[in-house]
């Protein structure tokens, strides 16, 4: 087979970036278009978003049959500035061909900022260097982040597959059929996108190897653990397949907390912090969805010997007058997905678009970056007794076991995890439903669930969509199981170590944090003599006796799985009375296989398998649950009420039963501007949509209504929430009769369930009048 009579083409770019979606159009447009055949393949890996992705084209005047990757290619594009000091693009490229970067340094200073290698290989191989800054024109024509038309367009100018002037139209008639449904003004922004684009596209003038050149950084440091340099190294640099079989676990079981040495760089935007403006809040950190905006006070001389960037203010408590705090970003973690900036309730009186948190472009001064973070870590963690962690402002000191995953940029699930791991890491059990969770909870080559410096984080497992209830159901039987033979072992061995330190582990009180503390020092003495213990119990009590401390067993999963796949399971594990918690991220689609209907998607809304408008209602989890009569049952939405989702999640947990929060979650799946997610959980709260409730059947033991409805009566119409997604709008401009029938039937639905709630929380003696109608006429 001829190679030399193709055209071959290698795209580098990240997931959600469009990379892949714009090369498959250029496939169907040269295919159709043209006399050539086509052929695609893309290499990427099942993380949401932000990973690697490799297209592989090829063109030929003959049909191609080649079931292989491409490794000389003709055109290789850099769709990412921060591959270049990572990836090795260049070895496959050909003599005399084509390299076009998106870079933030013009034609005039991009030369010095290529590593040594790169240069030297443009220079061998005589190849031709194009830039273009793509991710600034995709800002300025209102597209943050997507690049995809942008170096389409730069890709068809350079190749010579089509005349440029075919191309561009060709290249538009993609677009309205790939964003018709939505609407007009995405459409128009991707053609200004493209109308810009030749005239910000330049050649660079290829000098000599320059002196201000720096290698291919290596993408592991020296300090982190062997295993992350030999085997998950590779796998980042996508070499996974050349790992020998004798250098992975033999159980299975592989190190936690190995985000953190991928600093994958994948956003030019990132959040800054402005010290003066700061009011500590710790909205910022509470919302954070990769863990990138962490908190710690201490005493001022520890600073003493600080970077001269790293940051600090006076802590704004009274009283403390030696107290220093810190806010630090992990700007190499940040997705710069604007969640901060807009739950910052700070604004500078001089700059009203300034906050105490922003989101600017990221310095290239990546040293410093790191050198502060560094600091930041050598000082002391927080302790959990000393913080009032029953605020959102306490929370943020909390140390969190999840962090940098791999979800979308602006995720609306990962800040409930977060805050749970938060709450319950050091000795918290996770039972994770296949789906979203899972993925960027799971996936190769790095996992986000981590530890502290004790080791001590959480034990997580994924299991499938249909039985992961019963799978964490089972771990509950265990850990019951395991700290009743360790009561019965030590109660037979008091003899061996007295009553006083027998009766105080046993008749501990861990309902507080500062006794869980204490009891842990207890159990670590006990481990120390029972490993000197010639007794023959003493080994099988030393495996069992971590269990004096209380485990925090969760399910958690979205709503494919406790709505739909998993619903018979749930029910079983929430009627067995167990004391199991259950976290559902409700998305209210299958967001992991692309946006499929499921029992939670609601009236109205268009999902695949709904495409003309769901026409039933949402299934009513939570009064399902509630029926039991003994199930802690919860309704959260981080972006109404923060303070409520956190109050829900520790009496979920204090409950000495089943416990069920339901978590509204948005998602890009929705069609949303994914920086407004907050507002979006806001705004369903106050359409009436999502009632905020908590029914906590403790409260029956002093007289009281156990539901309680946390939220106010419905302000605006459950349209004007809807209507900001285009999951309910793209039915008005496909069936607009069909849409208000759909949104008036949706509407009448919220009414009667919150009649319903309100009866249940004794409001019910009034007829229910909407409230939104007044506020819609001032």
């Amino acid at each position: 087979m001829d190679e030399s009579t193709w055209t071959q083409a290698l795209f580098f770019g990240l997931g959600a970036d469009g990379t892949v979606g714009a090369n498959k159009n250029s496939i169907k447009i040269i295919g159709e278009n043209t006399d050539l055949y086509a052929q695609g393949y893309f290499v990427y890996d099942s993380k949401k978003s932000g990973a690697k992705t490799v297209s592989h084209l090829r063109f030929g005047k003959s049909p191609i049959k080649a079931p292989y990757l491409i490794t000389q290619a003709d055109f290789i594009a850099c769709h990412q500035f921060g591959f270049i000091g990572k990836e090795e693009m260049l070895k496959y490229a050909k003599t005399q061909s084509t390299f076009l970067i998106n870079s933030p340094f013009d034609k005039d200073t991009i030369w010095d900022k290529l590593p040594y290698r790169i240069q030297k290989t443009i220079i061998d191989k005589k190849i031709k260097l194009f830039v273009i800054d793509a991710t600034d024109v995709a800002r300025k024509t209102g597209m943050p982040g997507r690049i995809n038309t942008i170096m389409q367009t730069c890709f068809f100018a350079l190749s010579g597959v089509l005349p440029a002037d075919e191309a561009i139209a060709q290249i538009k008639h993609a677009i309205e059929k790939t964003y018709y449904k939505k609407g007009k003004a995405v459409i128009e922004q991707n053609f200004k996108a493209v109308d810009q684009t030749l005239e910000n596209l330049f050649e660079v003038q290829v000098r000599d190897v320059t002196a201000i050149v720096k290698e291919i950084a290596t993408v592991i440091p020296d300090i982190a653990p062997d295993f992350v340099k030999n085997v998950t190294s590779m796998m980042m640099t996508g070499e996974g397949d050349l790992i020998p079989v004798s250098a992975m676990p033999m159980d299975g079981t592989y190190p936690s907390g190995t985000t953190k040495w991928e600093k994958r760089n994948i956003s030019d935007m990132v959040a800054t912090w402005d010290a003066d403006l700061c009011i500590q809040c710790g909205n910022c950190s509470f919302v954070c969805p990769h863990g990138v905006i962490r908190s710690k006070f201490y005493h001022k001389d520890l600073i003493a010997n600080a970077p001269e960037s790293f940051q600090s203010a006076p802590i704004n408590a009274r009283g403390f007058p030696e107290t220093k705090f810190t806010l630090q970003i992990y700007q190499e973690d940040c997705t710069g997905c604007n969640l901060c900036y807009e739950v910052c309730p700070v604004t500078d009186r001089s700059n009203q678009t300034r906050r105490a948190i922003n989101v600017i472009e990221k310095s290239d001064e990546i040293q410093t970056i790191k050198e502060n973070v560094a600091f930041y870590e050598s000082l002391p963690q927080n302790d959990k007794p000393d913080v009032n962690y029953a605020t959102v402002h306490g929370v943020q000191f909390l140390e969190p076991y999840f962090e940098f995953s791999g979800a979308c940029a602006g995720c609306g699930e990962t800040p409930y995890i977060k805050l749970l791991t938060q709450l319950f890491g050091d000795r918290l059990i996770v039972a994770n439903a296949t789906g979203c969770s899972s993925i960027y909870g799971g996936n190769l080559p790095t996992t986000p669930w981590t530890k502290n410096d004790q080791g001590l984080g959480p034990a997580w497992s994924n299991s499938l969509f249909e039985d992961n209830a019963e799978f964490g159901l089972g771990m509950r039987l265990s850990t019951d199981k395991q700290h009743e033979i360790a009561r019965q072992l030590l109660h037979n061995m008091r003899s061996d170590f007295g009553d006083q330190m027998v009766d105080e582990i046993l008749q501990a009180d861990l309902s507080l944090e500062s006794e869980i503390a204490k009891q842990r020092v207890r159990v670590q003495r006990l481990k120390e003599s029972l490993k000197q213990s010639q007794n023959p119990a003493a080994k099988l009590l030393l495996s069992v006796a971590d269990q004096f401390v209380n485990r925090s067993v969760w399910l958690i999963g979205g709503d494919g799985w406790a709505y739909d796949i998993g619903a018979g399971g749930l029910d079983h594990a929430l009627a067995s009375g167990r004391n199991i918690n259950v976290l559902v991220l409700d998305t209210e689609v299958y967001s992991n296989t692309g946006g499929q209907m499921s029992k939670a998607t609601p009236t109205a809304a268009s999902a695949k398998f709904a495409v003309a408008g769901k026409r039933v209602g949402k299934k009513d989890l939570a009064l399902q649950a509630i029926s039991y009569g003994n199930v802690y049952v919860a309704q959260i939405a981080m972006g109404a009420n923060p303070q409520q989702t956190l109050l829900a999640m520790r009496e979920a947990e204090a409950y000495d039963g089943p416990s069920l929060i339901l978590a509204y979650s948005h998602c890009i799946a929705h069609g949303i501007d994914m920086q407004k997610g907050l507002n979006q959980q806001k705004m369903a709260v106050a359409s009436g949509y999502w009632p905020l409730i908590r029914y906590n059947p403790i409260l029956r033991n002093g007289g009281k209504n156990p539901f309680v409805l946390d939220s106010p009566k419905p302000s605006i119409p459950f349209k004007a929430y809807a209507y900001n997604e285009l999951r309910y709008k793209v039915l008005t401009q496909t069936q607009p009769q069909e849409a208000e029938k759909l949104i008036t039937l949706a509407q009448e639905i919220v009414d009667l369930r919150w009649k319903t709630y309100e009866d249940m929380a004794g409001f019910g003696a009034k007829s229910f009048q909407p409230t939104y109608q007044s506020a819609l006429s001032e």
